[in-house]
């Protein structure tokens, strides 16, 4: 089945080459001019499987939007902006962003990031696992803690995932970087620690299951 990306820029010729790149690669293509409209036609289309925001946009900015769209949808998120800003780069992965491009930038890497997003949020088949009170089910990208549904991000989720799937091991920022974002990382590494921050918060008094390892990074332990 086609995957459906929403394309939200005020800038038309920007919209046009984003739009040309990503139909080439077989997607089909949404576009909106403006935050709000964005927004309405995401509330209203049900199969959008990612969006592409730019931060500066009019009626509302791709943080508000973002910001609106986590409290209900995990759907994979790539924002796009003309400012390259370490604190711009944290908020929007604190808002729950999957990527974070600055412009300019080369049209082929973006879709390069598109695909390996689409790929890490295709449907696997694997029985969901328990780990302490933790509860990971990677079909339905849901995490339960003590029987209750844990609202993650999808990097948060593959964040969890990478660890738990290295229980026990002291893994170092460079590694999570590389799997988990998988590709060539240029950002500040505290775009971890953000999301680790993120994750304890998230969990509970399971996020005591995510260790501080000092010098390396962190680890993700259950004591038995």
């Amino acid at each position: 089945m086609t995957k459906k990306v929403l394309l939200a820029d005020d800038e038309e010729r920007m919209r046009k080459l984003l739009s040309d790149f990503l139909k080439r690669e077989g997607y089909a293509i949404v576009e909106a001019a403006n935050g709000r409209e964005a927004l309405d036609i995401f509330n209203r289309t049900d199969d959008i499987s990612l969006l592409i925001l730019d931060v500066m946009m009019p009626l509302l900015d791709g943080w508000e939007v973002c910001r609106e769209i986590r409290k209900t949808s995990r759907v994979p998120i790539i924002m796009l902006t003309a400012r390259d800003q370490e604190a711009d780069e944290l908020m929007g992965f604190e808002l729950g962003a999957d990527e974070y491009i600055s412009k300019p930038f080369s049209p082929p890497i973006l879709i390069a990031r598109v695909n390996a997003l689409m790929r890490r949020t295709e449907g696997k088949n694997y029985p969901p696992r328990t780990i302490g009170g933790l509860v990971i089910d990677e079909n339905a990208h849901y995490v339960y803690v003590n029987g209750e549904v844990v609202d993650l991000t999808p990097k948060e989720f593959e964040l969890l995932l990478y660890l738990a799937d290295h229980e026990g091991r002291a893994l170092n920022r460079d590694q999570i970087v590389n799997a988990v974002w998988n590709y060539d990382f240029y950002g500040d590494m505290r775009t971890v620690d953000v999301h680790i921050k993120n994750l304890r918060l998230k969990l509970g008094a399971m996020g005591d299951y995510i260790q501080t390892v000092r010098g390396i990074g962190y680890r993700f332990e259950v004591k038995k």
